[in-house]
């Protein structure tokens, strides 16, 4: 996916000695382990508006795994981690596995970078050369205004490799004496949180109750809803209590204990889910009248059981969230900046241990963010 198009300046920046290859992972279908390929491939070549970086580092997200294994597929009704542990060792093409459209295999997965731009296409400002930044992974081509997005990494190539071309107007530089790896726990996760708690409209006073509160979504929600001035209840794993507890949350469930012997029915304002499955029901009673869910994943399965009379009677309203809005990603450079976050760098690994990484991802026994390291340029 490497497109043919018009040549980049590439001031100030070498290639030690002009090679046109870069080492990158590269996903060739749906299936296993197998299917994730450390090969040389041809060095992304820029068109008008996009940018060339040197990947310093990349995060691991549940989102690549699913795309993998064809997670997001109709025909699906596991968990993420039944899904992955079914095709672990067997190839299963899924045509609609791409969030129910096809997948663009061959291709570079990888949704958070941290970046350094080293070109920028002819006609560009070439003066953010040298800049340290981070990726908004969400494109929203057709504007703002509507819903349609894209995502890097998983609609075209992304980050797990030794450079990326990506859109200008989706580069961010970052000022702060954070390690390139602890920036790469940000986009994804933090970018996927801070949407969840904006589309809320989530206010200070208000009670959030979050799911998957270990997880790179959920401990993102946890700070920026603490930020915000929220009570927050947080559900995690008994061994991860009280890591979660040390980043923010005021009150923690085991992820085995009965949400409403804990809590109570209409005892909470927003319900901020990445998790559903069985407890899905209980996550609804537990909301208040006029109360607001917002779900951007579905780790524990995606089939729930809905009672309409839970739904209707209480006026709930119910928010899917995948496509970001506009402050979302300004707003987190603003909170880094100011030292408001607290990045959750759990490990990191090489990025030919890519198969490593994903399969100690699966087992959840780490609080934060997993992160891939790219060979240096003249390795």
């Amino acid at each position: 996916m490497f497109t043919e198009c018009a040549s980049a300046k590439m001031n100030r920046f070498d290639l030690k000695g002009s090679k046109a290859t870069m080492k990158a992972i590269v996903t060739t279908g749906n299936g296993g382990y197998d299917k994730l390929e450390y090969r040389e491939v041809p060095l992304p070549t820029l068109v008008p508006g996009e940018v060339l970086l040197n990947v310093l580092a990349a995060g691991v997200n549940n989102t690549e795994i699913n795309t993998r294994v064809g997670w997001y597929s109709s025909t699906v009704t596991a968990s993420t981690e039944d899904a992955a542990v079914a095709d672990e060792h067997k190839a299963t093409a899924n045509a609609d596995g791409g969030w129910n459209e096809a997948t663009p295999f061959p291709f570079i997965q990888g949704t958070d970078c941290c970046g350094r731009v080293v070109a920028i296409a002819r006609g560009g400002d070439e003066s953010s050369i040298g800049s340290r930044v981070l990726v908004r992974p969400c494109i929203r081509q057709s504007g703002f205004q509507s819903p349609d997005n894209i995502w890097m990494g998983i609609d075209f190539d992304g980050a797990f490799a030794q450079f990326v071309k990506v859109p200008a107007g989706d580069v961010f530089p970052v000022d702060c004496d954070w390690s390139d790896t602890e920036l790469a726990t940000i986009p994804c996760a933090y970018g996927t949180a801070e949407n969840m708690v904006n589309r809320t409209n989530l206010c200070a006073g208000e009670h959030v109750l979050v799911t998957g509160a270990s997880g790179g979504v959920g401990s993102a929600v946890v700070q920026l809803a603490k930020r915000r001035g929220a009570t927050v209840t947080a559900i995690a794993g008994r061994p991860k209590m009280e890591q979660v507890r040390s980043i923010g949350a005021h009150h923690v469930i085991a992820r085995d204990d009965d949400i409403i012997a804990c809590l109570g029915e209409n005892s909470v304002d927003i319900v901020a889910d990445v998790v559903a499955g069985p407890t899905f029901g209980g996550m609804l009673r537990a909301l208040k009248r006029g109360g607001r869910y917002v779900s951007s994943g579905a780790i524990g399965g995606p089939i729930v059981s809905l009672d309409m009379r839970t739904f209707y009677l209480k006026d709930l309203t119910m928010i899917g969230c995948t496509a970001w809005e506009e402050p979302v990603f300004p707003n987190l450079i603003y909170y880094i900046e100011r030292g408001e976050l607290r990045p959750l760098l759990a490990k990191t690994f090489p990025l030919e241990c890519i198969a490593d990484a994903q399969r100690e991802f699966l087992q959840k026994k780490h609080c934060g963010n997993f992160v891939l390291i790219p060979p240096p340029l003249d390795a």
